[in-house]
C-alpha cells in the first residue's frame, strides 16, 4: 500500500529536522572547530583537588617527610686588608719654629735650590757643670743640608749624615720624630762644654696643642685601632716562626711610646705625643704589609653638567635638527 501525499509531508519534515542542525549546536561546532569555545579555555579542576602547599616562612616548622630548603652557598669572604691613615707630608711643617718636646732648642726645616735643609740648634747640659744648660747650634746656625732616604716607614724621612751630630728627622703632621745615627743617643761637644740628647718629639708649645686635645683624644682612639688591626694582619700573613717577633713588637709598643714622650710638655693634657706616635707606627706597620703610603689618594670629580641650550620659539631646544620648513 503507498503512502499517501498527506502522510509523506508530515515524515519529510521530521527527518529535516533531526539531519540540519540548530542554530546553538551551529554556533558550538563553529567555536570548537576554530578554537574560541571551550577548547581554548584552560580546564577548570574539579572541587576539592588540593593545590601545590605554599613556601614555610621563616621559623615555621616544616612539615612531614619535607626537605629543607637547599641553602645557598656563602660568598668567599674578601681578604682583610691594611689600615691606612692619611700619610704627613713635609711641606706642612716646613718653616715652624719646632721644640724638643715642646720646650727647649730650636728646629726650622728650610725648602732651597739645593732642596731641603734644616736650622738646628740643640738643647744639652755642661759637662762641667751638669746643673747648667747650654745650647749648640749645628754647622754654626746655617741651614744644614738634608738628605731624602724615601719613606721606608710610611712617612718622609730626611738624614743629616755629615753634620757634627749625625741625625735623622722622620715627618709627623705637625712635628718632626729626630733620632741619632751614631752609636747612642748622646752627642757630645767638647769644645762648648755641652752634652745633647736630642732624640724625641720636636713639635710645637704646649698652649697652642691643650685647645685641640678633644681633636687629638679622638683620632688617637682611631690611629690606636688601625696599630691594632695592622699588627693582628702581621700574624696572620707571617708564617709561625715569625709571629713570636711580632707578638713582642706589639707588646713593647705601649712602653716605647710612653717612654718617648713622657718628657713632652703637659702631654697629660693634650696628647699631641702620643698620637703621632702611634699614627707613625700605624703607617709603619702598612708600609711592612706592602701598602704604598706616597701614591695620592684619588678624588671623584664629578662630571660636567652640559649646557641647556636656549629656548627658541617654535622648536624644541632639547630636539635634535633642524626645524621642519613651514608647510610640511
Amino acid at each position: 500500500m503507498r503512502p499517501t501525499r498527506s502522510l509523506l509531508i508530515p515524515l519529510l519534515c521530521l527527518g529535516a529536522a533531526t539531519v540540519l542542525p540548530r542554530p546553538a549546536g551551529a554556533q558550538n561546532f563553529f567555536e570548537e572547530l576554530f578554537g574560541i569555545g571551550r577548547a581554548a579555555r584552560p580546564p577548570v579542576p574539579p572541587r576539592g583537588v588540593p593545590g601545590p602547599p605554599p613556601p614555610p616562612q621563616p621559623g615555621e616548622p616544616l612539615p612531614e617527610g619535607a626537605a629543607p630548603p637547599a641553602a645557598e652557598a656563602p660568598r668567599p669572604a674578601a681578604p682583610p686588608k691594611p689600615v691606612v691613615l692619611k700619610a704627613p707630608g713635609e711641606d706642612a711643617v716646613l718653616g715652624q719654629d719646632l721644640q724638643l718636646n715642646g720646650l727647649s732648642g730650636k728646629l726650622k726645616l728650610e725648602r732651597g735650590a739645593q732642596g731641603l735643609s734644616a736650622r738646628i740648634s740643640l738643647p744639652g747640659t755642661k759637662v762641667s757643670q751638669p746643673t747648667e744648660s747650654c745650647t749648640v747650634p749645628l754647622a754654626g746656625g746655617n741651614p744644614l743640608p738634608l738628605s731624602s732616604e724615601g719613606r721606608p716607614e710610611g712617612v718622609p724621612r730626611f738624614e743629616a749624615a755629615a753634620a757634627e751630630c749625625p741625625l735623622r728627622f722622620d715627618v709627623t703632621e705637625g712635628g718632626v720624630f729626630v733620632s741619632t745615627l751614631g752609636s747612642g743617643p748622646l752627642c757630645t761637644f767638647t769644645a762648648a762644654d755641652c752634652a745633647t740628647t736630642p732624640k724625641g718629639l720636636w713639635g710645637p708649645p704646649a698652649a697652642g696643642l691643650i685647645p685641640r686635645s678633644a681633636e687629638f683624644d679622638t683620632a688617637r682612639g682611631v690611629a690606636d685601632k688601625a696599630v691594632r688591626d695592622n699588627y693582628k694582619l702581621m700574624t696572620q700573613r707571617a708564617r709561625r716562626e715569625d709571629v713570636r717577633p711580632i707578638v713582642t713588637e706589639q707588646a713593647a709598643f705601649s712602653a716605647d711610646r710612653e717612654q718617648l714622650c713622657r718628657t713632652y710638655a703637659r702631654e697629660g693634657a693634650h696628647g699631641f705625643c702620643h698620637l703621632r706616635f702611634s699614627e707613625n707606627r700605624a703607617l709603619a706597620l702598612a708600609t711592612r704589609l706592602g701598602v704604598n703610603t706616597a701614591a695620592p689618594t684619588p678624588t671623584a670629580t664629578a662630571a660636567p653638567r652640559p649646557r641647556r641650550k636656549p629656548a627658541v620659539d617654535g622648536m624644541n631646544p632639547d630636539a635634535g635638527g633642524a626645524p621642519p620648513p613651514i608647510g610640511e
